[in-house]
């Protein structure tokens, strides 16, 4: 079964930075749009970013627009997610998921992904 690993999480200042990374195992997911989703305490979980392996279009949440940048290591076949000027309210379990090609017009709603790595935690203090 495809599995999605994550790393990079932990725990920074405000005004600090981070890396999340994403790793498909078992199968490729050319086709797809590899997104980040994530998941505050007593909230539901929402869209962050995502971007499509075949071409590379990226999209982001208003929330994280020009603080946050997705992008694709094809030689290692790895999604990355540089989070920069980080927040106390981007406090969240990160998620890595995957969206086949049919789901792209609805890329930032969570029902559009169909596989999901199991999180990563990252916490920003004031």
């Amino acid at each position: 079964q495809a599995q999605l690993l994550e790393s990079g999480g932990g725990s920074v200042q405000a005004g600090g930075s981070l890396r999340l990374s994403c790793s498909p195992s078992a199968r490729t997911f050319s086709g797809y749009s590899m997104g980040w989703l994530r998941q505050a305490p007593g909230k539901g979980r929402e869209f962050v970013s995502a971007i499509r392996w075949n071409d590379g279009t990226t999209h982001y949440a208003d929330s994280v627009k020009g603080r946050f940048t997705i992008s694709l290591d094809n030689a290692k076949n790895t999604v990355h997610l540089r989070m920069f000027d980080l927040k106390p309210e981007d406090t969240a379990v990160y998620y890595c998921a995957a969206a086949p090609s049919g789901n792209s017009h609805r890329i930032s709603e969570p029902s559009a992904y169909d596989y999901w790595g199991q999180g990563t935690q990252v916490t920003v203090s004031f």
